[in-house]
């Protein structure tokens, strides 16, 4: 009893809330689950040549690797409000930035919220749901109050100095190409904060027997690209190799997706130096986040914690470095969609493997879910990823659904070896785009018009449809509104622990 009333404070002490205590640990293993912000695939795990990135790297020795994971909208808000729920963007009515989950899903039991409901401490520190980056670092951006106990916000160098940056857009930073080559150390920047303000739960949880889901969101290498000198040093400029566009490729797309990677015309206009140094800042940022995770994982080790501990790295979407002429996001080519997907659990049968198994981000809801064994809820449109991590033959889906609504509306589907998009247009039949990753991994022969491929275009694309149909189904359970009245109370069955949201800035 006294060794119980003595947890209770301190839980107590750290919330500096009144809360409704957590059930105390037993057998069920801890979740620390790391995203990082616009990172795309260019890791040293996943063969690129250049980048440094040791402890990713590592963390895929002890787990198993995803080579094949897409996110289901390749733009911050909508990815991320899909794979907290797991439902599709056409399901959560979220298809841009800035809007808040309850505002459309009044009533959704998010994941890290259904965590908390069987009795898991749920700790968000940095972005998880979507942030204005740089504008919202500090401050709780577009957060989801109800899916934490504990919310930490920490505001770094990287910020304050954010004025320092070369950008492309005078006084903008966060939606167009910008950078800087900080002084100082990591910690002094706000994913080294963020790391640093983890450590410290991490070692409050060695001392307290509460299971617990830790989710560290951290800002890099988000635009700007600000990382300390030392790493601009790792990747000399003339190291720096430029994807190559040919010329005249623009007029071989059809038009939704050319105006995908010409969004923002004064990246398509960059001059070769200028790329150049875009990459180099963007592989800058890599490998200092890198840094972060590394400090991250050995403190979850030397702390005893890494024994009873599921770990998932991955990022919110894919990332353009030039290829198809365009930087940054917002396209259905594999570069836009494709995510870094780790995972690392107590008991797995395979470590070190790399599986080519299609994968959605809807399907981390039911894989921590039956990792942890709690129930999966209804609404869950994902799948349990878990039949991978013991059979390297296992293939819980056959492809992988993303979709985007900037300037055109289009669906892709990604199976083992084969992307297929029709963008979708009210007045004509849609534009179709095909392409083979054995013979084409760069996508940059759409074989849509190809009659060799008449056969499977027609197969593949009956099950884009297919899937898009699915994909719209309004789960049971689920209400869809368009505006949420903030006075409304949420119709959960069960009592939200007091001191819900509460936010730290630094």
């Amino acid at each position: 009893m006294v060794q119980n009333l003595s947890r209770l404070i301190a839980v107590a002490l750290l919330l500096t809330a009144t809360v409704t205590a957590p059930v105390l640990a037993g057998e069920r293993p801890n979740v620390l689950f790391i995203i990082c912000d616009d990172l795309n695939c260019d890791l040293g795990t996943y063969d690129h040549p250049l980048v440094k990135s040791p402890n990713i790297d590592a963390l895929a020795k002890r787990g198993v690797q995803f080579d094949n994971a897409h996110c289901q909208f390749s733009l911050c808000g909508p990815s991320r409000a899909s794979f907290m729920t797991s439902l599709y963007p056409d399901q959560t009515l979220i298809w841009n930035n800035s809007i808040f989950l309850r505002q459309t899903l009044p009533d959704v039991i998010s994941m890290s919220q259904h965590f908390r409901a069987n009795q898991y401490f749920a700790t968000r520190i940095g972005k998880i749901y979507h942030y204005g980056v740089p504008r919202n670092i500090g401050t709780g951006g577009h957060d989801d109050p109800y899916s934490w106990d504990h919310t930490i916000n920490p505001y770094g160098r990287d910020k304050l100095e954010e004025a320092q940056c070369f950008t492309l857009t005078p006084g903008r930073y966060g939606g167009t190409l910008s950078w800087l080559a900080a002084e100082g150390t990591n910690e002094e920047q706000t994913d080294g904060m963020i790391v640093d303000e983890a450590i410290e739960r991490l070692n409050w949880h060695a001392r307290h027997d509460f299971d617990f889901f830790l989710a560290v969101g951290l800002f890099r290498p988000h635009t700007p690209y600000i990382a300390p000198k030392k790493y601009f040093d790792l990747y000399p400029i003339e190291s720096i190799q430029l994807p190559e566009v040919p010329e005249g490729y623009l007029e071989t797309l059809p038009e939704p997706a050319r105006k995908s990677v010409t969004l923002k015309k004064e990246k398509t206009k960059l001059t070769p130096e200028l790329a150049r140094e875009a990459i180099q800042a963007y592989y800058a940022s890599i490998s200092f986040v890198d840094a972060q995770i590394g400090r991250l994982l050995d403190a979850l080790e030397e702390l005893g914690l890494n024994e009873n501990t599921i770990v998932v790295f991955t990022s919110d979407h894919g990332y353009h470095m030039g290829e198809h002429g365009q930087f940054q996001k917002t396209t259905l080519f594999e570069n836009a969609t494709r995510v870094p997907l780790i995972l690392s659990t107590p008991g797995q049968t395979l470590r070190g493997h790399r599986t080519p198994a299609p994968v959605e981000m809807t399907d981390f809801y039911p894989t921590l879910a039956e990792l942890t064994g709690l129930e999966i809820p209804s609404h869950v449109q994902g799948v349990s990823l878990v039949p991978v991590l013991h059979d390297p033959t296992a293939r819980p889906r056959k492809d992988a659904l993303t979709q985007l609504t900037v300037r055109a509306k289009g669906y892709s589907l990604r199976d083992e070896r084969y992307r297929i998009t029709e963008w979708q247009n009210d007045d004509e039949g849609g534009a179709v785009e095909l392409y083979d990753h054995k013979s084409d991994p760069a996508e940059m022969k759409n074989l849509a018009g190809n009659p060799e491929f008449a056969e499977l275009k027609g197969r593949f694309l009956a099950r884009l449809r297919e899937r898009v149909r699915e994909a719209q189904v309004v789960p049971h359970g689920i209400e869809q509104v368009s505006n949420f009245e903030p006075g409304r109370t949420p119709s959960w069955d069960y009592t939200l622990p007091l001191g819900v949201g509460r936010s730290e800035g630094r």
